[in-house]
């Protein structure tokens, strides 16, 4: 019996990751480690909140800081909306406590260096790299295992996919996830 639930498991997990989650479907659980490397888990959201997850290519670069400052400036508006904003990316969680600190990011941050989490949303992937960045005059060395493209996706409560951008534009992403939320309330 419990090889079979395993096995089954196994196989849920296979075909989103051949094909990636489509608008209505259950979101399986996934795990990831947070920038101050504890595990976080979507399963603990079940029932509580929607969770709003945005996969980004870098921690500290351009773009990237342009999206995680949207969302920080928004931030008061998605609690009120009880939503869990999360960023994800193939940074090292060392980037990521780093990138917290330095842009004053008030949400939860996970590491992806596998790609494990972009493969389950079927979110295109390159390999990873490596960029200096200063921070309070120290020099910084950021290392990714793996390169995600800019996706934005709306889990419900009920733990379905509602919202599923594959063509972000990084300063208006929390925007436009807010004005879909707010044409469903």
């Amino acid at each position: 019996m419990k090889i079979n639930v395993v096995l089954l498991s196994a196989l849920f997990f296979i075909s989103y990751s051949l094909r990636g989650i489509e608008i209505h479907e259950v979101v399986p659980n996934f795990q990831a480690v947070n920038s101050e490397g504890k595990t976080w888990n979507s399963q603990k959201f079940l029932g509580k909140k929607q969770i709003l997850l945005y996969f980004y290519p870098a921690a500290m670069t351009g773009g990237c800081t342009k999206q995680a400052c949207s969302y920080r400036e928004d931030y008061q508006k998605w609690k009120k909306l009880n939503v869990e904003v999360v960023g994800i990316s193939g940074d090292q969680t060392s980037n990521l406590f780093l990138f917290k600190r330095a842009e004053k990011l008030p949400f939860t941050l996970l590491s992806d260096p596998q790609g494990k989490v972009a493969k389950l949303f079927n979110v295109p992937m390159s390999e990873g790299g490596i960029i200096e960045r200063f921070f309070q005059g120290d020099k910084f060395t950021l290392e990714r295992g793996v390169t995600s493209k800019r996706w934005t996706f709306l889990i419900s409560k009920s733990g379905k996919l509602i919202y599923k951008n594959d063509q972000v534009t990084a300063s208006i992403d929390s925007s436009n996830v807010m004005k879909f939320i707010n044409k469903l309330n």
